[in-house]
């Protein structure tokens, strides 16, 4: 990775999306991060498990930090409106560690970036806060360091994980770690698998500090989601699993009927001039 182009305007941008309520659509490599900018996105996520999933790795920091660092520089490169990276752990074991990942990140062109307290481990699923914390605080340093007003997006997998045992332990322990995120620096809570509206708006109020939840097929849509308290709807990997599950049924149609019918699909030509030219 040879390009280092810090885009505090970016930063500034994704903030004022945040603030008006944002629908962020989730890509996974550089020609779906084109194909969301050209479908009129005013900002793109990366999904850390659709990457993974896109380079041929499971999900849960398991691809080597430099190939996911990489698979970002390239989805950097090939839009111009900002990006807000999955990181998930930081891809480090210590505050250091995440704080040179998110250096890296923010060089590249990052203008946001989320840090999730899971840790992949079934016995002990959740960082304990105050491990989180000291993460946060050294992302939030090093992006104070260059200049970025990076937008930091605090994971915790308190409903993905079931924590607790009743739906009251689940919501107290998700306020406890989430205003503890926000003290710490971050400017979201971010609480995928979230989707029952009178939590989300007694988590929003208990919070005191924006609500991030992920968008779930069958679930609540967006727009409700943002009516009830969020601040941002994010689609995680669906996107990627929609997309590959088309490419599955079209390629098992052209065995079975031998021929293809891709409804909407994008012409050739369309996609090589995006690589042809600028990405504006």
């Amino acid at each position: 990775m040879t390009q280092f182009r810090t885009q505090p305007q970016h930063a500034h941008r994704l903030r004022a999306l945040h603030e008006r309520g944002l629908i962020l659509p989730c890509a996974w490599d550089a020609v779906s991060a084109r194909a969301l900018q050209q479908a009129g996105s005013p900002a793109i996520g990366t999904s850390s498990a659709a990457v993974a999933f896109a380079l041929g790795f499971p999900d849960g920091q398991v691809a080597p930090r430099d190939t996911l660092l990489a698979a970002l520089e390239r989805t950097l490169n090939a839009v111009t409106v900002p990006v807000t990276a999955d990181l998930e752990g930081g891809y480090a074991d210590t505050p250091q560690g995440v704080a040179d990942t998110v250096r890296t990140a923010l060089s590249l062109g990052a203008a946001g970036l989320n840090l999730e307290d899971a840790t992949g481990q079934p016995d002990r699923p959740l960082l304990p806060v105050d491990q989180q914390v000291d993460r946060l605080r050294a992302a939030r340093a090093a992006a104070d360091v260059l200049g970025v007003p990076a937008y930091l997006n605090a994971r915790t997998d308190t409903y993905l994980s079931g924590y607790g045992d009743t739906d009251a332990d689940r919501l107290d322990e998700t306020v406890r770690r989430g205003r503890a995120y926000l003290r710490a620096g971050a400017d979201s809570v971010f609480v995928p698998g979230l989707t029952d509206l009178g939590t989300l708006r007694t988590l929003r109020d208990r919070l005191g500090g924006p609500l991030a939840v992920m968008h779930a097929p069958g679930g609540p849509d967006a727009h409700t989601l943002l009516r009830a308290g969020a601040s941002r709807v994010s689609t995680g990997p669906s996107l990627f699993l929609a997309a590959v599950g088309h490419a599955a049924a079209l390629s098992a149609g052209l065995r079975e009927q031998g021929t293809l019918d891709p409804a909407g699909a994008l012409t050739f030509g369309t996609v090589q001039g995006w690589f042809s030219r600028s990405p504006a």
